[in-house]
């Protein structure tokens, strides 16, 4: 069977009564996770910015955008919702995409969902489709383009797929619908950003629209290529959609609000400090040993939130400083804070032999490859402290996290921007979302 007829017969065949408890019980969890991003999100400039573009650009009364008191079409709502969904980069990340597929499927699946009166557990199964094609499509997608192309490139393809089974195109309009997407995604070069945040950022909004757009459009009978799940190269890469799920061990929750190339840095000091008692007011220099991505963050004072996130020596200070790093330590109001500011320019990073080969085999997918990182202290007496090499907590499997601890990230994002009685409510809902009968009922409560 064709690639491109394979996964459109899975994305119009999928029920939420066929899948197995692992793969809705993971549906649910990444949904819970998405919405406190974007929840969170709603404090950026940028979701402002997108929000009110949305709504004179898309004008309309189908969908809700998220805590902003504003409506607009679908395609609007998606759009304002994915930007604040990675507003403050502490959304999921997964296998093989090398980014963020859960800020694009959410906020489709949700705006489509509510434009067309649907419940909860279609809702869920759009984002089953949407990830299951995410993981795919963004591995073929790094496999054929030569430069490293943000999450909005194949985030439009999996965005495609979600609309299509939401708005139950037809087996021929949803190969049609792969292929305009495919066609029409943006090229994202993301390694500039990474040189030069800005609000461009990872373009989920982009993926969003063009998903969407590519959907309606095939619905009208509007025609596309054939989408590169054609291609024999892959078709092993495409092989066993609907019966093994990507998604069960290959979605993996972010406990800081900063690019993943962090957080192995990020925990080997945490984990440094802890064992020896080291105090904040105590340090003269951290040496952080990292892998070439790391090192592009660099460690330049950021002035805008975008360039706290895409940058090393901010996350890791404000973490050693307070204790976590949330919307609270990322947000522009903090950069003058001067234990943050103090100690982040006491931070450098280098890249060595050692972790750079180990973070390829990572890439590749080879067992032994790891996304790790040294931390060395030194103490203004003298004393120095070298850490072992530490894995970031970006691995497939996770493990480590469960429905109270997502609950607990969730209220804390929540905690931002709602009060205690709204946040219980969502929780409740959320764990059995697949009973509501209409996703106006979670809309409501985040108008």
């Amino acid at each position: 069977m064709d690639g491109n007829e394979a996964v459109a017969r899975f994305i119009g065949e999928i029920t939420w009564e066929a899948l197995l408890p692992d793969v809705q019980r993971k549906a649910r969890m990444a949904m819970l996770d998405t919405l406190g991003a974007t929840l969170a999100g709603t404090l950026t400039p940028v979701s402002r910015i997108t929000a009110e573009y949305a709504v004179q650009t898309w004008p309309g009364d189908a969908a809700t955008i998220l805590l902003h008191r504003k409506r607009a079409s679908a395609i609007g709502a998606a759009f304002s919702n994915g930007y604040a969904a990675n507003g403050v980069d502490i959304d999921d990340c997964a296998l093989y995409t090398k980014g963020h597929p859960g800020a694009q499927l959410f906020p489709a699946a949700l705006a489509l969902a509510e434009s067309q009166g649907l419940g909860g557990a279609a809702m869920l199964t759009g984002m089953v489709v949407g990830y299951e094609v995410a993981h795919r499509a963004a591995r073929i997608w790094h496999a054929s383009h030569d430069i490293y192309q943000a999450c909005g490139s194949w985030g439009s393809v999996a965005c495609a797929a979600v609309a299509a089974h939401l708005l139950q195109l037809s087996p021929e309009q949803t190969r049609h619908a792969l292929g305009i997407a495919d066609y029409h995604a943006p090229n994202l070069p993301m390694m500039r950003d990474i040189d030069h945040p800005a609000m461009v950022k990872h373009g989920i909004g982009w993926g969003t629209m063009t998903g969407i757009i590519a959907a309606q459009l095939a619905a009208r009978g509007f025609t596309g290529i054939p989408s590169l799940f054609g291609y024999e190269a892959y078709s092993d890469w495409i092989a066993g959609m609907g019966q093994r799920y990507i998604m069960v061990d290959g979605l993996a929750w972010k406990e800081y609000a900063c690019c993943a190339w962090d957080h192995a840095a990020m925990r080997a000091a945490t984990q440094l400090v802890e064992a020896h008692g080291i105090q904040v007011e105590e340090i003269a220099r951290v040496h952080v040993e990292a892998p070439h991505t790391t090192v592009r963050l660099g460690t330049e004072l950021p002035t805008t939130t975008e360039e706290a996130q895409f940058n090393l020596a901010w996350p890791l200070a404000a973490l050693l400083v307070e204790g976590e790093v949330g919307p609270a330590q990322v947000l522009e109001h903090r950069f003058d804070d001067p234990a943050i500011h103090g100690l982040a320019e006491k931070i450098e990073v280098v890249e060595t032999d050692e972790v750079n080969a180990l973070y390829r085999l990572m890439e590749q997918g080879d067992p032994l490859g790891r996304y790790a990182a040294r931390v060395t202290i030194t103490r203004k007496d003298g004393l120095v402290y070298r850490s072992e090499l530490v894995e970031g907590n970006i691995n497939y499997p996770q493990g480590d996290w469960d429905e109270q601890r997502l609950e607990e990230k969730f209220r804390w994002l929540a905690g931002q921007v709602l009060d205690g009685a709204r946040i219980d409510e969502l929780v409740e809902m959320t764990r059995h979302f697949d009973q509501v009968q209409d996703v106006h009922e979670l809309t409501r409560l985040i108008e």
